[in-house]
C-alpha cells in the first residue's frame, strides 16, 4: 500500500497531471469529458488524454463511456486513501501537523446554527444565470437567506432578457448589478455559507479556496446567452434556465438544513446537481 501510494504521489507531482486532478476534484461528483477537460486547461487532445491516462494507471480516477464520449471523475476512495496516507503514516497523525478537517475529524458530523444563511451564485459573467439563481432564492427564501451572485469575468450590465424576464414574473431588479467574484474574497467580505457555481466554465476556474466552513455545489445549467435564432427563440431559451434554477433552488430551500449534519447536506446539495432539470417555469 505505501508503494502504491508513494507511486500515486509521484503521478500527481507532474504540474498539468496535477492540474487535471485538481480540476476534476474541483468538479466532483460530476463526471467530464476530455473534451472540457482539455478545453479547460488549455491542452492539446493528445496531450490531455496522456495525462488522464496516467491518473487512471494510479488508481486516482475512473473513465467511463458514454456513447462516443469518454467521461473521467475522481475514484474518491483512492484518494481518501491518500489523504489518510499523508496524515497517519507522513504525519503520525499528529493534530499539531495535520489540516484544520483532519484536527477536527466530527467537522463533518457538525450541523448548521439555526440562523440567516449568506449563500453566493457564480456564473461567468453575471448577467443572466446568477442572477436568475440569486433573484429566485431570495423570493422563495429571502427569510432565511441573505443571496449575493458574482462573475468571474462579469460582464458591464445585465442580459436584458433576464430584466425583462425577471421584471415581468414580478421581481424586483433595481438592486440587480453585475460584479467580480473577488469583492466576495477580502476580509470585509461577508462570511459565505453556501457557494453555488451554475455554469461549468466557473465551476473549472482554479479559484481561492473559500475561508470558513463554507459548503460549495455545481448546478450545471445551460447559458441562455449563446442561444440564437429569433427573440422569442431566444426568450425560451432563458426560460428554460430560469425553470432549470427554480427546481435547483426550490430542492435547496426545502432541505431541512438545520437538522442535517454537513456530510449529508453537501450530498443532498450535490444530488440537486446532479439532477438538475432542462426546466419549464
Amino acid at each position: 500500500m505505501e508503494k502504491e501510494n508513494l507511486n500515486r504521489l509521484a503521478t500527481l507531482s507532474h504540474p498539468q497531471r496535477n492540474a487535471v486532478f485538481r480540476l476534476l476534484m474541483r468538479r466532483y461528483p460530476d463526471e467530464l469529458p476530455a473534451g472540457e477537460i482539455a478545453e479547460a486547461l488549455q491542452l492539446k487532445p493528445s496531450t490531455a488524454s496522456t495525462y488522464l491516462a496516467a491518473l487512471i494507471d494510479a488508481a486516482l480516477i475512473t473513465q467511463r463511456r458514454v456513447g462516443t464520449s469518454l467521461l473521467y471523475r475522481v475514484q474518491m476512495d483512492t484518494v481518501q486513501t491518500l489523504f489518510s496516507f499523508l496524515f497517519h503514516e507522513c504525519c503520525q497523525g499528529r493534530p499539531d501537523l495535520c489540516p484544520p478537517f483532519f484536527q477536527n475529524p466530527s467537522l463533518g458530523e457538525a450541523k448548521m446554527m439555526d440562523r440567516k444563511f449568506n449563500v453566493l451564485f457564480i456564473c461567468t459573467g453575471n448577467s443572466a444565470r446568477s442572477i436568475f439563481a440569486e433573484s429566485i432564492l431570495s423570493e422563495v427564501a429571502g427569510d432565511r437567506f441573505t443571496v449575493f451572485s458574482a462573475g468571474i469575468k462579469p460582464n458591464s450590465g445585465l442580459n436584458p432578457f433576464v430584466i425583462k424576464m425577471l421584471n415581468n414574473k414580478g421581481y424586483d431588479t433595481a438592486h440587480l448589478r453585475s460584479k467580480h467574484v473577488s469583492e466576495f474574497q477580502t476580509e470585509s467580505a461577508p462570511a459565505l455559507d453556501f457557494v453555488f457555481t451554475v455554469c461549468d466554465q466557473a465551476a473549472n476556474e482554479d479559484c481561492p479556496v473559500w475561508q470558513g466552513q463554507t459548503l460549495t455545489a455545481h448546478w450545471s445549467t445551460k447559458d441562455p446567452t449563446k442561444a440564437v435564432g429569433t427573440d422569442a427563440e431566444k426568450a425560451l431559451a432563458f426560460q428554460t434556465t430560469y425553470g432549470a434554477l427554480r427546481a435547483c433552488i426550490e430542492a435547496f430551500a426545502a432541505l431541512p438544513i438545520q437538522s442535517l449534519d454537513r456530510i449529508s447536506l453537501q450530498n443532498a446539495m450535490d444530488r440537486i446537481g446532479q439532477n438538475t432539470p432542462d426546466g419549464d417555469q
